[in-house]
């Protein structure tokens, strides 16, 4: 047998037709779960059908009855266990229950059975949620006129993580708050509509650059759109375990002008990456390496250490740090290498480096969400500073407002 969700609520039939419809519906009628909508008012005891009273102590509204909500919870138990199932898990809908989330449905889907009740009007008598509820759940900071809607909600996101329902499992483990952060954009055809184009990495076929780019846009939106949601990842994802160092994976101290061509080469490629999108086209093609390395080979003279990591003798990473203020910076990674924990190593080195400094600080630019993730996930936290703002307004070349915010370690 599939999973069981009863819905008990003054208006089943709408409840009914909205389960069985679209992927919910044709999971049912696969026998993949089953779902159930009850009639309060089938339970009552009057003559006219009466569900609801006005509130002892006066106000607003009208509260519902205890009995006919137990009453047809007990039927829904009646039933559940002519069927041979265990208790149903009892769930009440209320403007007063926990809020809903991701997880909570994941919970939920454990469970063989659901009872879903939906409160109405003001509310329900506390006595009957006292009696039955096994929790209470609201699906968030607003108002409804009826608990139907919070209920389909409930029932829909539980319903869709159960075998069979989804053609793929990968199909709701890449959803917004799976993995607890917002889903990636997504494109399909054409290619080009209304003159705004699908990104190139989704049309180049290398799944690695795909995936890579679906979690950068991932992290940002989150940061930008829900950045509570951001902070909680950011904490329950934490690097404890630095990847390996490989064979052939060495950093050494920039020193030679061959190693400065090859820092400056990097410095250009990823400070270019960094810009796009928040600076003109023409900008991030007039940052060149000749400028880079004029500006290494200056810090250099000001008491900064810039090294350089090579795989196979392949220059594909870099980092910079100032001992005289305990700084790092022009952490990059060559495009190609990216994905493979050269930044971790890195940035671990470049702190390492510091080690008379308890709370090494760096910047970094507030769009660039892979590399804050990184800092966060390693102990690096935002000290509330901007170093640089950059408006549209004052910068010609600035096509999105952004800034340089500071960040330090705190381990």
């Amino acid at each position: 047998m599939g999973m069981r969700v009863d819905i008990v609520t003054l208006f089943p039939e709408m409840c009914q037709q909205v389960l069985d419809a679209s992927i919910i519906g044709r999971a049912a009628r696969r026998g993949c779960i089953e779902t159930h909508c009850h009639q309060i008012r089938d339970y009552t005891l009057n003559k006219q059908k009466q569900t609801d009273d006005y509130p002892y102590g006066g106000g607003c509204g009208m509260v519902l009855y205890a009995q006919p909500i137990a009453d047809c919870l007990r039927a829904v138990q009646k039933e559940v266990a002519e069927q041979g199932r265990p208790a149903p898990h009892i769930v009440f809908l209320t403007a007063g229950g926990q809020r809903y989330t991701e997880e909570h449905a994941r919970r939920l889907a454990e469970y063989d059975n659901l009872t879903l009740v939906c409160g109405h009007y003001e509310g329900i008598d506390e006595r009957v949620i006292e009696a039955f509820a096994d929790e209470e759940i609201s699906i968030g900071d607003y108002i409804l006129t009826g608990g139907e809607l919070a209920s389909l909600v409930v029932a829909d996101s539980v319903l869709r993580l159960k075998p069979g329902v989804l053609a793929e499992q990968k199909g709701y483990e890449e959803e917004s708050y799976w993995d607890g952060l917002l889903e990636y954009p997504q494109y399909t055809r054409p290619e080009v509509w209304e003159g705004r184009a699908v990104p190139d990495v989704m049309l180049g076929g290398d799944h690695q650059k795909i995936d890579a780019w679906r979690g950068e846009k991932s992290r940002e939106r989150t940061r930008l759109r829900r950045p509570e949601l951001y902070e909680q990842w950011c904490e329950s994802h934490p690097i404890t375990e630095l990847p390996k160092w490989k064979r052939g994976e060495n950093v050494r101290l920039v020193k030679t002008e061959e190693q400065f061509a090859a820092a400056a080469k990097l410095f250009a490629e990823g400070r270019r990456a960094v810009c796009a999108g928040n600076w003109t086209e023409e900008y991030c093609a007039s940052l060149t390496e000749e400028e880079f390395l004029a500006q290494l080979k200056a810090e250099k003279k000001g008491g900064w250490a810039c090294y350089l990591h090579t795989t196979k003798d392949v220059p594909d990473g870099m980092v910079s740090v100032d001992h005289k203020t305990g700084r790092i910076e022009h952490l990059f990674v060559s495009g190609n290498a990216q994905g493979k924990g050269i930044g971790q190593k890195m940035l671990d080195f470049a702190r390492k480096k510091l080690e008379e400094y308890e709370h090494p600080r760096l910047s970094v630019l507030d769009t660039n969400a892979r590399a804050i993730a990184l800092y966060r996930r390693m102990g690096w936290k935002f000290t509330g500073e901007k170093d640089m703002e950059f408006d549209p307004a004052e910068y010609p070349s600035v096509v999105k407002k952004c800034a340089l915010l500071w960040m330090q370690y705190e381990g």
